[in-house]
């Protein structure tokens, strides 16, 4: 499905949406409203993601390493106050949360006092459990929130993507596009690794025997790091169900045909853990699966241009609090509670006991 053009991405393709029967309320609605990228195809997709490619090249992506891992440590050093009595931390809260968060908002230069705000807004899109949330006027004010942020940049700009995408003469975004696409980039760009980060440790707490083997190969060097990740994506993927695709001509799916004009929820965690693809052990959390290949990040002309962005933030996150504490759980891992989302995949908290390592190789502190 993700390689097929007759599959859309485009809500026009839709009949509910065209006809004007999806209520603005609606939880996914920040999902499909937005005209950006996310919701293109073809040349129009091109369009739309080529300013933003430019603004987010490699160079630059690899040039935030030594800020990711400055953030790390000034968070390590608050967890470490926190732990030091003995009491559980919050690892989520205190540690995969805001890290992504800070990495993202110094990125595209979002003020200090504006960040938990907009973190608050962003979280609504991945929160279809719970009934009082509003999402049509969470989706409107993070639209405005945004908009001001990219007419600031556009009256001053500064050393930050979203200075770079208001002032790109090759650009032909508009306004209103622009908007959308900080949307998309700011609110997914810290939530998917939030869950990346705090999956990777709750499969840890939860798999001993894996947390021993990566403690006994950690010192061969960076790649032991990028296998947890890689397994984490494939194992727990951050975005379970990605809404969503629609059919253009009537489509066969497994036997069934589904007309055309209809919505598709593609579940990539369960195509990750495929037993069709890697076999009868699908299920289980394991560092030495070769390949670790998975589709946590997409496929295709939609493929996350974020993939090294969470890649990077995520292995260095990892080694510096591993290499620095040991970590037990502080209630069994399966009283962890579930996000209530139904594209997001992770734990509303992940509380753990913490010590400062002492074992022969490993470094104490960072």
């Amino acid at each position: 499905m993700l390689a097929d053009s007759t599959i859309s991405k485009n809500p026009d393709h839709w009949r509910l949406w065209t006809d004007g029967r999806v209520p603005a309320d609606w939880p996914l609605i920040s999902w499909v409203a937005p005209r950006n990228m996310f919701t293109a195809d073809g040349v129009e997709h091109q369009r739309l993601r080529e300013p933003v490619k430019r603004a987010f090249s490699p160079r630059r992506v690899s040039a935030l390493r030594p800020r990711i891992t400055a953030i790390v440590g000034d968070l390590l050093d608050e967890v470490a106050d926190l732990a030091a009595d003995g009491r559980p931390v919050d690892l989520k809260a205190r540690f995969a949360l805001p890290l992504p968060l800070r990495v993202i908002c110094d990125l595209f230069g979002v003020p200090e006092p504006d960040r938990p705000h907009v973190q608050r807004l962003c979280d609504t899109a991945f929160d279809q459990g719970r009934a009082e949330v509003d999402h049509a006027a969470a989706f409107t004010e993070l639209r405005q929130v945004l908009g001001e942020l990219a007419a600031a940049k556009k009256r001053s700009p500064g050393d930050d993507l979203t200075s770079r995408l208001v002032t790109d003469p090759d650009s032909s975004l508009t306004d209103d596009e622009l908007v959308d696409t900080l949307v998309l980039l700011v609110g997914a760009g810290h939530e998917t690794t939030v869950n990346l980060i705090t999956n990777a440790l709750r499969a840890l707490l939860a798999h001993p025997e894996q947390y021993t083997l990566l403690l006994a190969r950690q010192l061969d060097g960076w790649w032991v790091w990028a296998d947890l990740v890689e397994e984490t994506l494939r194992w727990a993927s951050p975005i379970a169900a990605l809404p969503l695709r629609y059919t253009t001509v009537p489509t066969e799916l497994c036997g069934v045909t589904v007309p055309a004009g209809e919505a598709l929820l593609l579940c990539y965690g369960a195509a990750n853990r495929d037993p069709d693809h890697f076999g009868g052990d699908a299920d289980r959390f394991d560092l030495t699966r070769r390949p670790a290949a998975h589709l946590a990040f997409g496929h295709g002309p939609h493929f996350c241009l974020g993939a090294p962005l969470a890649r990077l933030e995520a292995a260095i996150a990892l080694q510096e609090l591993l290499t620095r504490f040991d970590l037990q759980p502080a209630i069994p891992p399966e009283e962890l509670e579930p996000l209530p989302s139904l594209v997001a995949c992770g734990v509303t908290r992940l509380p753990v006991t913490m010590s400062p390592v002492h074992r022969a190789g490993r470094k104490a502190s960072r």
